[in-house]
């Protein structure tokens, strides 16, 4: 059921402590860590507590927690200094766009030139 923890989600398994990652902040709605393959200097996920498959899908379902799955991403490029220098925050929906776990998630990719990263 969306919304609800999935026992095969490796992030709800993360979210659940059962699982390790390398966390850099948690709020009450969100959890947010580095990645294992970072394909930047900074490379953080951000993801909901709640299980939802995809961006989309969080923002229909629950728009306040996919508004603060963003604002601590944009804490984070703060807090990481890439703020300045400039970062992205992206969304893969889809084995098309390259999403491989399906749990809503940001990238917050920073601390190099991004201009010929699509």
């Amino acid at each position: 059921m969306a919304g609800e923890p999935q026992a095969d989600c490796l992030f709800c398994k993360i979210v659940a402590g059962e699982v390790p990652a390398t966390i850099v902040r948690e709020t009450e709605t969100t959890v947010a860590f580095r990645d294992i393959n970072p394909q930047a200097p900074t490379h953080i996920l951000v993801i909901p507590k709640v299980h939802y498959a995809n961006a989309l899908e969080l923002s229909a379902a629950e728009p306040a927690i996919a508004g603060d799955v963003l604002h601590e991403a944009g804490l984070l490029a703060a807090e990481e200094k890439v703020d300045a220098t400039g970062y992205r925050i992206v969304f893969n929906t889809g084995p098309g766009a390259g999403q491989t776990i399906f749990h809503a998630h940001a990238h917050l990719l920073g601390g190099r030139d991004l201009q010929r990263l699509v």
